[in-house]
């Protein structure tokens, strides 16, 4: 697509420092400093703080194409924008007028953040959250092993009766209880929950997925799946999907590759490119959108270190003859 070979904006140093802080506050890369760090710079003056919405709402932007792949969103023409807002932005913000209408987008992006391009305001106040590439083991009630992936929020939720309760409020956890025990662990995700007294399983919650967001993958003992009226139960080797259409059909999986995440490794076995890059988003800071409808159905083979994940566009580059354009804060078009 000519759009996306385009050369980059040129963005004065003002826009360039609001992208730059827009992705360093996506899901997990900020430190508590640097939330800090931030509110600072934001209250500098109205034209940082404009500067930094209109930074924001373009990262939406670009998200929306990379997941749509429309061919009328112009993410290189928005940056262009960006880099001319100043005058017209600080005008707006020292009229009033448009104010309130920043300040509600502002709490509609901490509510809801479009594409998962900054925590939620829930991922926020977790009681363990893992940045972007960061794995962290931990554990719970004295004889739970958890081990969090990547953008992983996770909080302790109150005991109900003999039951221990934890819950993955977005990302990816394993979960470990060696010996049974008089008290059952639940673990709480979109609605639902998985219980077990001893045992080993994982819990996805990709909130970007549409229909089936939780995936719950049983690996030793015995896994109960209850959500709504719906229950399930699971052995080793066996996955389970629900979500907005109830629980899907019990499928066996390969353990060994079911668990290479916590090996340090993602693993792709002919995936579609769109549900590859959104996996790649998941380990790398920015984001990869596709710019290219038939690139998006190109299929994606290989082995790849989550700490090394900027090695899987190179193989994107030379296997598919893709075009690959940087953009500031570690945004990527690729066509």
């Amino acid at each position: 697509m000519s759009k996306a070979r385009r050369q980059g904006p040129d963005l004065d140093p003002l826009a360039e420092e609001a992208i730059g802080w827009v992705q360093k506050l996506a899901p997990g890369e900020a430190t508590p400093a640097d939330k800090e760090a931030s509110r600072h710079w934001r209250a500098l003056s109205p034209a940082h703080e404009a500067a930094f919405l209109e930074a924001k709402r373009i990262w939406s932007k670009a998200g929306a194409a990379g997941k749509a792949l429309h061919p009328d969103v112009d993410v290189l023409a928005e940056l262009d924008a960006l880099a001319n807002m100043r005058r017209t932005a600080t005008r707006r913000a020292v009229l009033g007028g448009g104010v309130a209408a920043l300040a509600a987008a502002t709490v509609y992006g901490a509510t809801r953040p479009p594409f998962g391009l900054w925590p939620s305001l829930s991922e926020l106040n977790a009681d363990y959250r893992t940045r972007t590439g960061e794995q962290r083991a931990l554990t719970f009630a004295g004889d739970v092993a958890i081990s969090l992936n990547t953008q992983t929020s996770l909080a302790i939720r109150p005991p109900e009766g003999a039951e221990d309760r934890v819950e993955l409020i977005a990302g990816e956890a394993s979960f470990e209880r060696r010996a049974r025990a008089a008290r059952s662990l639940a673990v709480l995700a979109a609605g639902g929950q998985a219980v077990t007294e001893f045992g080993r399983f994982d819990v996805r919650y990709t909130t970007t997925a549409e229909r089936a967001p939780v995936g719950v993958t049983c690996f030793e003992g015995l896994v109960r799946i209850e959500h709504g009226s719906d229950r399930a139960a699971l052995r080793p080797g066996q996955r389970v999907h629900y979500g907005a259409t109830g629980l899907s059909p019990i499928v066996t999986i390969d353990p060994v590759a079911a668990s290479d995440w916590q090996r340090g490794v993602v693993e792709f076995h002919g995936t579609a490119l769109t549900e590859a890059v959104e996996e790649i988003n998941r380990y790398r800071p920015g984001r990869i959108i596709l710019m290219n409808a038939a690139l998006a159905q190109k299929r994606l083979s290989g082995r790849f270190r989550i700490d090394q994940m900027d090695q899987v566009l190179l193989q994107l580059e030379h296997a598919f003859s893709a075009k690959l354009q940087r953009l500031p804060g570690g945004v990527v078009l690729l066509s």
